[in-house]
């Protein structure tokens, strides 16, 4: 009797794990779904989807890391009018990540997103100017954004306003 029950307890647990394993199937199969069904969204003029499939390649959440497919889509985003995007674009023509590094750029996408009222927008664009990076170094004009960062409830912002007070 005791075979049978060791038997019965061994089916059991292999066929718990074969359901775990379909279920992690079914829930991957699901996931690369969810994915087509937000590309396709994205490339109906979904600026914000855009924007958060960015991310996801950006950061290599739950699709494999591409700093271009991430560019890209944050293009989509920015020229949707969603102004993290263009944030988040200028930042990656900053530092030269999935495009060629063009400082010129980054002002130009920092400004955009500062004007759409996106805060880090301001404060990149302050850090632009304080900096000299992309155009002539001008610190009254980094503390005006840094201000303008500020306002919009950027902790990052207030900091940077509070040192060029000194």
């Amino acid at each position: 009797m005791k075979h049978v029950c060791d038997w019965m307890k061994l089916m059991r647990l292999c066929l718990a794990t074969l359901l775990l394993a379909l279920l992690g199937l079914i829930q991957s199969d699901v996931y690369a779904q969810t994915i087509q069904d937000l590309h396709k969204q994205c490339d109906r003029g979904n600026a914000s989807v855009c924007y958060n499939l960015g991310v996801m390649y950006d950061n290599g959440e739950g699709v494999r890391k591409d700093m271009v497919k991430a560019a890209e889509l944050y293009i989509k985003a920015c020229d949707g009018g969603y102004a993290p995007g263009c944030s988040n674009l200028g930042f990656m023509y900053s530092n030269g990540d999935g495009v060629r590094q063009d400082k010129f750029k980054a002002v130009e996408l920092y400004t955009k997103a500062c004007d759409g009222g996106f805060a880090w927008g301001c404060y990149n664009l302050g850090v632009s100017y304080e900096k000299g990076e992309g155009v002539r170094q001008n610190t009254s004009r980094a503390k005006e954004l840094y201000r303008k960062a500020c306002d919009l409830r950027f902790k990052e912002g207030c900091k940077a306003f509070a040192s060029l007070n000194r």
